[in-house]
């Protein structure tokens, strides 16, 4: 069984003028817009079976071809009126998902995985199940484990075996305390992240570390007050904390698994299933706003976009940097000006980014597996298959793919992206993901 986490609550905070929806179940706020502009107008003789759609947004940048698939007007141009509602967490958006929109939440959105499978399962919703549908992943990399200035004579980088040996057994004997590392929900992606770092270095995250789950929002102030010594989670929150010179980027999710994959768009599966051709035509309108994020001349416009108070509300060119895989990493602060390390969201030296792999969307269910994060509902390898079949589909995908034009060539033909290897040379084969299980040396 994983340990107890902390968990720091969210106390508020200035909210833009997309529409933020409550956390509790059964009192779903009124709606205040829909954060598009008026240009953005459906067209009116698109096929689909439904004109409008609410997804949930957290603004980090696995957000934006969401953002931009709107105020571009991609998804418009399907017939598709998308109404992006801001979260103000993760838990907010799951309890959102639950309500659905006929309740006053939403249809789906932007997620951590296994958060869907694990919606569908009930184990992330006190047994109710609301079966969810991966459509497509959001992007690639971007993220990054953020230090603190308290910590910067550890000098902490991906990895620690060679940078930082014995680091947190002399900071935990000095302080008399475990080293706080934080994320901004237990059990996914970021939790994933800043374990995979720490036990590939042989620091058990279990043991060796304090787990706490803080809102982004929290982590500037955090590190500030010295409250947390690291943070994983999406840009712009690890680049504002060096911005801020509040701390330093020990090292980025590109580094610890290159093309890794990321945040995902899924919708309630009752939605999909009632309306097909819209869930296609939201696909098509995602598929030419992540091409479009993909150049790099439209980097400062998407800046300028996302930082819109209604959106990120972060500083356009804290925002360009990260879209273009500008950092400082590392206690040195070494600019890195590399656009394959940054974020992606359509081409890679892997293919196309958007394309939900099954092979990939099991990795986050093997690794659930690994810490024993969900007892009753994933305990086996065969669970796992079992239940990431259900959830990710990528025939729509595909459909969506080829009716705005992308190759042939570009159309991925199989489930699985082959052998993926991460930073200490470990091997996920998702033809044999007990093999890679086993392979770990650090586990529960």
């Amino acid at each position: 069984m994983a340990k107890r986490r902390s968990v720091v609550v969210l106390l508020g905070g200035a909210l833009s003028t997309t529409l933020l929806l409550g956390g509790c179940l059964g009192n779903p706020p009124s709606r205040t817009g829909t954060g598009g502009p008026p240009s953005a107008t459906p067209v009116a003789n698109a096929d689909v079976e439904v004109r409008t759609i609410s997804l949930g947004f957290v603004p980090i940048l696995e957000a934006a071809p969401l953002v931009i698939g709107v105020e571009k007007g991609f998804f418009a141009s399907h017939g598709l009126e998308v109404k992006l509602a801001k979260q103000s967490s993760w838990a907010t958006a799951r309890d959102n998902v639950v309500l659905g929109s006929a309740g006053g939440g939403i249809d789906g959105g932007q997620w951590q995985l296994p958060m869907p499978q694990m919606i569908s399962e009930g184990a992330l919703t006190n047994g109710k199940k609301v079966p969810m549908t991966i459509l497509a992943m959001l992007m690639s990399q971007g993220n990054g484990i953020a230090a603190a200035n308290g910590v910067r004579d550890g000098n902490l980088s991906v990895d620690l075996k060679a940078s930082s040996p014995g680091f947190f057994q002399r900071f935990n004997q000095k302080e008399g305390r475990k080293f706080r590392a934080t994320y901004t929900f237990a059990r996914a992606n970021q939790d994933l992240w800043i374990r995979y770092w720490l036990a590939a270095s042989g620091v058990n995250p279990e043991k060796d570390v304090e787990l706490l789950t803080v809102p982004a929002p929290e982590t500037l102030q955090g590190m500030r007050n010295g409250t947390m010594e690291a943070f994983s989670t999406g840009d712009p929150w690890p680049s504002r904390i060096v911005k801020g010179d509040v701390g330093y980027l020990a090292a980025t999710t590109a580094q610890i698994w290159k093309v890794h994959p990321e945040e995902y768009l899924a919708v309630r599966n009752d939605w999909v299933e009632k309306h097909p051709k819209a869930t296609v035509a939201l696909l098509k309108g995602l598929i030419q706003a992540q091409m479009w994020l993909d150049k790099a001349e439209n980097k400062r416009e998407a800046a300028e976009i996302l930082s819109s108070r209604k959106w990120f509300n972060v500083p356009v060119d804290v925002l360009e940097a990260s879209l273009r895989g500008q950092v400082k990493l590392g206690s040195k602060g070494t600019a890195q000006n590399d656009p394959k390390m940054g974020p992606l969201y359509w081409s890679s030296d892997r293919g196309v980014i958007s394309y939900p792999y099954r092979s990939l969307t099991l990795w986050f269910l093997v690794e659930s597996l690994r810490w024993k994060f969900f007892p009753g509902t994933v305990d086996t390898i065969e669970e796992a298959k079992a239940i990431n079949e259900r959830v990710t589909r990528e025939d729509l995908w595909r459909e969506a793919a080829r009716a705005v034009g992308v190759p042939e060539r570009d159309i991925p033909t199989s489930s699985s992206r082959g052998k993926e290897v991460f930073f200490d040379g470990t091997v996920y084969d998702p033809t044999n993901p007990q093999a890679y299980l086993n392979s770990l040396q650090i586990k529960n």
